[in-house]
């Protein structure tokens, strides 16, 4: 690889995120700006691979900004994890001139570049791509906030038909390690209790929450549960609710994966394409190894030793603000 970059290769892998659009077309565009040649990777590891690859000039990236998904599409690779399936995807960046790489997604994409970068030293950024906002280095990840704000909208029509027919529903959302959505989500969507994977909440706790709304003649409620919920997942505490007690007339809604599609928020727009430009940039300045982020509305570098594998955390004020409003 030559010291010099002149021609960088970008993709996304593993689950989608809203923004990732964004985040690809800052990436070409600031490649245009800097005069450095820019090529999309399809398919993540596994375009890689197979050398799936092909330019991505600053046109190419026109009318993308607005839209979900991911326009590079993703996949998650096994081949990758293996040394023979990443020596395939090197030589295939030998082969089209890479000189650095831009991925963006979250902790299993970043796992696979940090190795990568280990054994082949490719200058290489990583843009936090993730509805969960799990990733610390980062206030906040690509795709969380279009993701929360689908489950306010989702949580306001289902209140709705809640206060219609004096029902208790369990809403789920995804976070199967994170509870970034659900405690945010709740908070912003009223809900008398929030349950996530951080958290020590046992059933017996949740059952007396929603016990006292009964002491009070409370007909409607709405109980937010992440995915990856310790104490089960929402039909298995409605299923339990619905055992102890006959007083609510019990439904469930699982948003699942309606919280990745759809066009990103303004605010999921402006900070890919910051980060986007954020990470030209970085690998212009010999940054690399690292991840962008955001702090204190900041743009960060953080080496991967110093991010992969770590959980950002929810802050205790957040949890607080849930418990007091949920009275």
């Amino acid at each position: 690889m030559s010291n010099k970059i002149l021609k960088v290769g970008v993709f996304t892998s593993g689950g989608d995120a809203p923004g990732m659009n964004a985040a690809i077309r800052a990436v070409a565009r600031s490649c245009a700006y800097y005069k450095l040649e820019c090529v999309g990777i399809m398919r993540g590891y596994e375009g890689m691979i197979e050398g799936d690859i092909a330019p991505l000039d600053a046109r190419a990236v026109g009318n993308i900004l607005q839209r979900g998904g991911t326009v590079l599409k993703s996949a998650r690779s096994k081949e990758f994890r293996t040394p023979e399936g990443r020596k395939k995807a090197y030589d295939h960046l030998q082969k089209h001139n890479i000189d650095a790489l831009v991925a963006i997604g979250g902790d299993g994409t970043f796992t696979g570049l940090h190795k990568f970068y280990e054994e082949y030293k490719v200058p290489s950024i990583l843009i936090p791509g993730t509805i969960d906002n799990d990733l610390t280095g980062t206030d906040y990840t690509i795709g969380y906030d279009t993701a929360t704000n689908t489950a306010v909208e989702a949580i306001d029509k289902i209140r709705d038909t809640a206060m219609s027919h004096n029902r208790l529903f369990f809403i789920e959302v995804m976070g199967r390690h994170s509870g970034y959505i659900a405690i945010h989500a709740g908070i912003a969507g009223g809900a008398a209790s929030v349950v996530i994977p951080e958290e020590t909440m046992s059933f017996e706790d949740l059952y007396k929450i929603l016990g006292e709304g009964e002491d009070t003649s409370k007909k409607s409620n709405l109980v937010v549960v992440a995915e990856g919920s310790k104490i089960g997942d929402a039909h298995a505490l409605a299923r339990k609710v619905a055992e102890r007690s006959s007083y609510f007339d019990i439904k469930v809604t699982v948003l699942g994966h309606l919280q990745r599609g759809g066009s990103p928020t303004y605010f999921d727009r402006v900070l890919a394409s910051r980060m986007g430009v954020a990470a030209i940039e970085g690998l212009l300045k010999g940054e690399n190894g690292v991840m962008v982020g955001v702090k204190d509305n900041n743009m960060v570098y953080s080496s991967f030793e110093t991010v992969i594998g770590k959980h950002h955390e929810i802050d205790a004020e957040s949890m607080r603000i849930a418990k007091i409003l949920s009275i």
